[in-house]
């Protein structure tokens, strides 16, 4: 798999990203998958997470009302993918995905988001190798 751009904020993430030998829908699933369990176990383990019992407990009830999870539910069910099938397509999505900290008022300037590919872009060192479109 190759990664083109991402970003992960608080409450979601954004990838750009192609596979030639896999589901796209499935990529997404194991990530997904992979993460949930990772990011709760971090979670639950924790003994300085003030808000560790909240999440815990919010993350079973999400859990309680979606018959296709069988304990916690950590993200939401449902995912947007595009496809990106021209370069200007593709430049709006990559400007939308880097702008998205800017927007939320996290920072002033994309580069300046530790979690994102926008660094790449802008010649530094980012948090995930990227392949620069």
């Amino acid at each position: 798999m190759v990664i083109y751009a991402y970003c992960i904020m608080p409450s979601h993430i954004h990838l750009i990203f192609n596979d030639q030998n896999s589901n796209p829908g499935k990529i997404i699933k194991e990530f997904k998958t992979y993460s949930s369990k990772l990011l709760q176990s971090l979670i639950a383990e924790n003994p300085q997470e003030s808000r560790k019992e909240w999440m815990l407990w919010m993350m079973e009830r999400a859990g309680k009302m979606n018959s296709n999870v069988k304990n916690r539910q950590f993200w939401q069910q449902h995912i947007k993918p595009i496809e990106l099938w021209s370069n200007k397509v593709t430049s709006q999505k990559l400007d939308y995905i880097h702008n998205n900290p800017v927007e939320a008022g996290f920072v002033e300037e994309a580069h300046r988001w530790k979690y994102t590919s926008a660094k790449n872009y802008a010649g530094e060192v980012g948090q995930v190798s990227v392949e620069i479109l």
